[in-house]
């Protein structure tokens, strides 16, 4: 299977199964073994860029063709759409290879007619690509910039909302980026300016994020991260560096008990782990026990014993799972994810209002349920990665009105100096991609008294 086949099948596939991209590629993968690193690598590129602007490459398609865009073939869709994320956005890749690949897997596909079809739009798109018309941006503002950056249009007005129209403007821009991979350095192994130079040495290029102090941002990777020996031998995990922040928001000491709600991969249970120096209890909590299953093989690869995996649904009577409180708490609620739409840019098309809506619901629950959880004098510190006021500040705001015994910290008492120009003047912590250069996460401390 070539490259651009591997990409439209999975296309296609979530045209009719709706999720996860990487479930969707990696079943694609196992099908075809002989697909090498650069080819995945390829394929992710072609995938993603379809997500990042698929409005804006159906905004281009509606002006050249002359029948219903309703009534195309959604295969024949997909196949246009990842020729013109190679015409706009891939210099390497020249327009006559994309279009002429095109032709190809429109001849695949078994239908005459759309060998020919395809040929002719591509081609007429490449003769006037720099005269497209898009949404006036003096007169429709809102729909100029739904369409030229590709976002849904109730995003783009509740952004405008929250932070005004240029502000959100950045963000939409921002969130369209290629993000950085960052990683993190297993502190219990190794010290970050050595895992620079191990990293230097296996042809990589590693230089230290701007805040975290495990952080460091890698480039010129040539094939999966998971490859490398310094990942074989644990010396590092893959998280994005706000991520990372947050983690030091609650800074665990030694021996202490700790709680990861929600816990996922555990990138941040092995965090907190590491922060603790491999001493205490980390009991990580998701309702997904295959996620777990892989926080444990991550574990294990770092050299951290103290993690003990729960498999349980977070918003439904944690007291009758969990006996003993805890000394801190890190509840990463199930969010929208708004914040992290540069590395999952399938999440502009699977969320809509009622998604965020039914995650607040969710989210108020989940900190009720982990409040009775709570010591007295214990810390437990919130943490999304989205950016939306209704799922941060006023989830925040419902969760103390109805626990009276819990207050809200101001994270500028507890945060590290170097995070302090995260945490605003009502005391959160945020970051934002057009800001900061990171992804979007907010975070909100507790004490129970």
């Amino acid at each position: 299977m070539m490259t651009r086949d591997l990409a439209l099948a999975v296309l296609n596939s979530l045209d009719h199964d709706p999720g996860f991209p990487e479930r969707h590629l990696e079943r694609a993968i196992e099908r075809n073994p002989q697909i090498t690193k650069r080819d995945r690598a390829f394929a992710v590129n072609l995938i993603q860029g379809v997500f990042r602007f698929r409005l804006r490459f159906d905004w281009i398609i509606r002006q050249f063709i002359r029948f219903s865009f309703n009534k195309a073939e959604p295969p024949v869709l997909n196949i246009l759409r990842i020729a013109l994320y190679q015409i706009f956005f891939m210099d390497r890749v020249p327009e006559s290879a994309a279009v002429n690949e095109a032709v190809k897997q429109a001849k695949a596909m078994g239908k005459g007619h759309a060998s020919g079809f395809v040929n002719g739009i591509l081609r007429q798109i490449c003769r006037q690509k720099d005269q497209i018309n898009f949404p006036d941006p003096e007169t429709d503002r809102v729909h100029y910039l739904s369409v030229y950056y590709s976002y849904p249009q109730w995003l783009v007005e509740k952004w405008i909302g929250e932070l005004g129209i240029d502000s959100a403007e950045r963000l939409l821009e921002a969130e369209n980026r290629i993000p950085d991979l960052v990683i993190r350095a297993n502190s219990l192994k190794v010290d970050r300016n050595d895992l620079i130079r191990f990293l230097q040495e296996e042809g990589v290029t590693a230089i230290p994020v701007s805040h975290s102090p495990e952080g460091i941002k890698v480039e010129g990777l040539k094939g999966p991260v998971n490859q490398l020996e310094t990942f074989k031998n644990g010396l590092f995990q893959v998280q994005g560096e706000a991520a990372q922040i947050c983690s030091h928001l609650i800074s665990p000491g030694s021996g202490e008990s700790v709680l990861d709600l929600c816990a996922g991969l555990g990138g941040k249970s092995t965090h907190l782990a590491e922060i603790m120096g491999g001493k205490g209890r980390v009991l990580s909590l998701d309702i997904s026990h295959g996620r777990l299953i892989r926080l444990l093989e991550s574990s294990l690869r770092l050299g951290i014993s103290c993690i003990q995996p729960v498999v349980a649904d977070a918003g439904v009577r944690l007291s009758s799972v969990l006996r003993r409180p805890f000394d801190k708490i890190l509840l990463d609620g199930p969010c929208s994810g708004l914040g992290i739409l540069s590395r999952h840019p399938d999440g502009k098309w699977s969320k809509d209002e009622t998604d965020i809506k039914r995650l607040t619901c969710l989210q108020k629950s989940i900190l009720n349920e982990a409040a009775a959880l709570l010591k007295k004098r214990g810390a437990m510190l919130y943490v999304t990665c989205t950016i939306s006021e209704v799922e941060n500040e006023e989830v925040v705001s419902a969760f103390l009105k109805q626990n009276c015994g819990v207050f809200l910290e101001n994270l500028k008492d507890h945060a590290p100096e170097w995070a302090l120009e995260f945490i605003n003047d009502q005391g959160f912590f945020k970051t934002l991609p057009h800001v900061h250069g990171m992804d979007g996460f907010f975070a909100a401390l507790f004490k129970k008294v």
